[in-house]
């Protein structure tokens, strides 16, 4: 059964005449990760945010888990998508700990809970003896990871990924696919991955879409 879909999707800014994305299509499976390859300007994170919620498409139909997000008579907020996002500059609060940060989202789990969730998320990331460090004390990739880690705790249905290698240097980013894609794996957690670089989407990808 297909778990994620968009069709006939079509999506232009307001200050264009011209589409960024026409009768787009996309079907995933269950815990399937796909990569969107593309240069600059060919749709790709234009992509996730109609997908996210961040924008809405001229028409067509995005669905999630069998909902329907959005189509000519729906539009679900980003908030009630259950929808994660992992961006290029990972976005962590640089006033928060670590495992603060991974709690941000999880503040409707009863406080055990919300324990247990952190620590499981530690523990899949590998950075439990992290977890009262700030951000500015982490390297680039324990960066990465506590992102990764804020992104699937509230346990997405989908995760979306913006270019998350581009801030690391070729020697970190080799070691850094390995790592994400075992975290994508054990988690069995469908993920769209949108990158310019075919090593990063053959690294972790099942398959590749490519746009533009």
């Amino acid at each position: 059964m297909t778990f994620f879909e968009m069709s006939d999707v079509t999506f232009q800014y307001h200050s264009g005449n011209e589409s960024v994305l026409r009768d787009f299509a996309l079907t995933l499976e269950r815990g399937e990760v796909v990569g969107i390859l593309g240069q600059s300007g060919s749709g790709k994170s234009t992509l996730l945010r109609l997908i996210s919620g961040l924008e809405e498409p001229r028409s067509g139909r995005i669905a999630i888990n069998g909902r329907t997000m959005v189509d000519a008579n729906r539009f679900v907020n980003p908030e009630h998508r259950g929808v994660g996002m992992v961006f290029q500059d990972y976005a962590l609060f640089p006033h928060m700990t670590v495992e603060q940060n991974i709690a941000f989202g999880l503040h409707r789990l009863p406080k055990k809970d919300r324990a247990a969730k952190v620590s499981e998320m530690l523990e899949l990331v590998q950075l439990h003896d992290y977890r009262k460090r700030y951000p500015h004390e982490l390297s680039g990739g324990q960066q990465q990871r506590v992102a990764f880690a804020r992104a699937l705790a509230p346990e997405p249905a989908i995760l979306l990924m913006d270019e998350p290698f581009s801030n690391l240097d070729a020697d970190l980013k080799e070691s850094i696919r390995q790592q994400l894609k075992q975290i994508l794996r054990a988690a069995g957690i469908t993920s769209i991955l949108v990158t310019h670089d075919v090593e990063d989407a053959n690294a972790i990808c099942d398959r590749i879409v490519r746009i533009g």
